[in-house]
């Protein structure tokens, strides 16, 4: 099995988004407000060889500039990460409008892989069919993912409609895009990772592991907190995975030294 492995570059500041996004759709990227280029060498002197940055990020460079950034890194842009609601035929149409500037500028900035998360949760509680609005929608995305030359993957979230392992398994009926696993997000809502992995093993092109600490609630890095990744990547080697393996951490004191203690636990489990 080949894999290769990759760090999201989320870690190194604060999260957030575009204010701008509030009033105007097309605009609601997330972002991480951190020196790039030093989350950028971090992770090459880490041993990565690809990163995953947000929409956001992705759209503060051109993507010739970024190119030379990762460039003189030592660094693939694997992928892109976007949300959205989805379920909101009034605004769709503007979420897509920015789906389709970021697609572009990932493929020119030399990205294979669009993530994909999101499936808003309803003030007044989930209806009948928002996982065939989010399915169609989704689906949308993955042409317009397709036409920029890149995979898309959906990345089940909390916080969203697709939390449990009966919504995972609903929404990947009502929608074609590849199944990008996060396994602390899976376990946190009540999944088995490991199993998640085997049962959709065929859609899977991209995998994000992250630690989880249950109480109190927090991710970790790969080699801490309560969640198994050594099944999950066993998972991954019985079902013939090759491809990218994403380690992600959404923050931490350190995060070059987060992201070093997941690479050594990368390398010892797929050695």
């Amino acid at each position: 099995m080949a894999v290769k492995l990759a760090y999201h570059a989320n870690c190194w500041g604060p999260l957030g988004g575009n204010a701008v996004g509030v009033t105007s759709i097309t605009q609601l990227t997330y972002r991480t407000f951190a020196d790039m280029d030093r989350a950028f060498a971090d992770i090459a002197r880490a041993g990565y060889q690809g990163v995953e940055i947000f929409d956001g990020n992705l759209l503060d460079d051109t993507p010739a500039d970024l190119r030379r950034r990762l460039a003189a890194a030592g660094l693939e842009l694997v992928s892109t990460y976007s949300g959205g609601n989805f379920i909101f035929p009034d605004i769709l149409s503007e979420e897509l409008a920015r789906i389709e500037r970021v697609a572009a500028a990932a493929a020119d900035a030399g990205a294979s892989h669009y993530v994909i998360g999101g499936g808003a949760k309803r003030a007044g509680g989930i209806r009948a069919d928002d996982y065939q609005r989010l399915g169609e929608a989704l689906d949308l995305v993955g042409e317009i993912a397709r036409r920029a030359g890149l995979r898309a993957h959906y990345h089940p979230h909390l916080s969203t409609i697709v939390e449990s392992p009966a919504e995972v398994t609903r929404i990947f009926g009502l929608t074609s895009l590849d199944f990008c696993p996060d396994t602390a997000h899976l376990a946190a809502a009540g999944g088995d990772p490991a199993a998640q992995v085997r049962e959709f093993s065929r859609r899977i092109g991209l995998v994000h592991l992250k630690g989880l600490q249950r109480e109190p609630f927090g991710f970790t890095p790969l080699d801490a907190g309560d969640l198994d990744n050594g099944a999950v990547i066993q998972a991954l080697k019985d079902t013939n995975y090759s491809g990218w393996v994403m380690a992600e951490l959404d923050s931490w004191p350190d995060p070059y030294e987060g992201a070093v203690r997941s690479h050594t636990y990368l390398k010892r489990h797929f050695a």
